[in-house]
């Protein structure tokens, strides 16, 4: 399928952000995953992250031809390589509502559906990672069901601590740190997504599967 648009971006002077037009799906990502491989053999590039439908370069040197390298991702694209993994399954165990998710019932409410049928839905679900970033260990996943799509909070909590499981869009995860956030906090979970004295210091990478299983719920 030939690629319809995309956007290559400087990044600071030696990285470049690859954006194709397309899904947010995981044939999408495996492709990002298999251009990423690609990249990595590159002259000059140093390393190649992909991220959720798009892919950063990090050179050695300060890219001098954009625009040929723009049609070679183009051609990467165009070619519909695909990479499958087969990757680990990790089975989190998560305590909904309560100090930890306190924001359950805002997700119940702003769904139609019930706090049971809220956790029901997000503990069904098998995740994909998609992509590693945002902080440290932190998994954006692929796999949460439509109906519990949730805009983001107006009013960001200024700190969430490591473990907290949120949502938010298509998007749900659990913070491997803490940090502010903007999404609904559902729940909490008592797992270290990253360890700097741990190797590897992630302890999921793209492809890996998440379960989660509800221990308990706190109105």
């Amino acid at each position: 399928m030939q690629i319809e648009t995309s956007r290559l971006s400087m990044l600071g002077s030696h990285a470049v952000l690859f954006t194709p037009d397309c899904p947010f799906d995981l044939a999408h990502q495996q492709r990002i995953w298999a251009i990423a491989d690609t990249a990595a053999n590159w002259p000059d590039v140093r390393e190649a992250i992909p991220g959720m439908t798009n892919l950063t370069l990090l050179f050695n040197d300060i890219p001098q031809d954009l625009d040929a390298l723009s049609s070679q991702l183009d051609a990467a694209w165009d070619s519909g390589m695909s990479k499958l993994v087969e990757g680990t399954l990790l089975e989190v165990g998560i305590h909904y509502g309560g100090e930890g998710g306190p924001h359950l019932e805002d997700v119940a409410d702003m769904t139609g559906l019930s706090v049971q049928d809220v956790i029901r839905l997000h503990s069904e679900a098998e995740y994909t990672v998609y992509a590693v970033g945002s902080h440290a260990g932190y998994c954006y996943l692929g796999g949460l069901d439509p109906r519990l799509e949730t805009p983001r909070r107006k009013v960001p909590l200024t700190s969430l601590p490591g473990g907290s499981l949120s949502l938010a869009g298509m998007q749900t995860g659990v913070s491997a740190s803490a940090g502010p956030s903007g999404w609904n906090t559902i729940g909490t979970a008592d797992v270290k997504f990253f360890d700097p004295l741990r190797s590897p210091a992630s302890l999921l990478r793209p492809g890996d599967r998440i379960k989660f299983n509800p221990l308990a719920v706190t109105p």
